[in-house]
């Protein structure tokens, strides 16, 4: 059983290979950075005695997901449950911002997840199994002044997989979007510590709450109590104009 999880090398990514790895899954790693990789992949080949296999590839360039499918047809693995993690935000007003920088953010956080699902989702539904998890956040559930491009992305990432859960659910394969709030990893070293609104919670918390839920039927699931209220409930009820003024205010630089 393969589990191949992107954005692997720290927070999050690295928290879901630790949890797979305990649970016997052999795996995939993906991320730019090859020493954390192989380091990560060392710890869990001693503590589990399971295969660990290391790509390193920035998965912001265009045929990406490609490149990736290619990997792992060459290694030799079919993947089982695949994770969707890898993505990143730009902290700022999309007026200063650098147009290149913002294609980047859209091209990883949407075109190579929609790419990276797409290439592995056929195998599923000839085996008739398969888990697809994606990484979106609670930014997904209304506009973000000064993060509009992140949140727009999540929203997609969010929008997509429910409707892919929708697609796929007579096929044996279990989709699941993970919505995080402000969580404690290097996310905030590239977004900045102003993106972070709320209290933040753990990587370990996050990906037990996922893998809580994997066990049932939802298509999505917010971590953390306090983020499912905002996220579910005051974000429907209030209107949009106080909605999108508190989301500005909670992340002004």
């Amino acid at each position: 059983m393969h589990t191949l999880i992107t954005g692997a090398s720290s927070g999050i990514g690295e928290e879901f290979a630790r949890q797979f790895a305990a649970r016997g899954h052999d795996l995939v790693l993906v991320a730019r950075s090859r020493d954390r990789l192989e380091d990560l992949a060392r710890e869990l080949r001693a503590m589990h005695s399971i295969q660990v296999s290391v790509v390193p590839l920035d998965l912001a360039e265009p045929g990406a997901a490609t490149t990736l499918r290619e990997t792992t047809e060459r290694l030799g693995v079919e993947i089982d449950t695949l994770v969707n993690n890898a993505g990143f935000a730009a902290h700022g007003d999309v007026v200063d911002a650098d147009p290149a920088r913002l294609a980047a953010q859209i091209q990883l956080n949407c075109g190579t997840l929609v790419g990276i699902t797409a290439a592995y989702l056929g195998s599923m539904k000839e085996r008739g199994r398969g888990t697809v998890i994606n990484v979106a956040s609670t930014a997904a559930f209304q506009p973000i002044p000064h993060m509009a491009v992140y949140g727009a992305t999540k929203a997609f990432v969010l929008s997509f997989t429910e409707a892919l859960w929708g697609e796929t659910r007579e096929l044996g394969i279990r989709v699941l979007a993970v919505c995080p709030g402000a969580t404690d990893t290097a996310f905030f070293e590239v977004a900045g510590e102003a993106a972070a609104a709320g209290s933040k919670r753990t990587p370990r918390q996050v990906v037990a709450q996922a893998l809580r839920t994997l066990g049932g039927t939802k298509s999505s699931v917010v971590d953390g109590a306090a983020n499912a209220l905002v996220a579910r409930v005051a974000a429907r009820l209030l209107p949009k104009r106080a909605i999108i003024a508190i989301a500005e205010r909670s992340v002004r630089p």
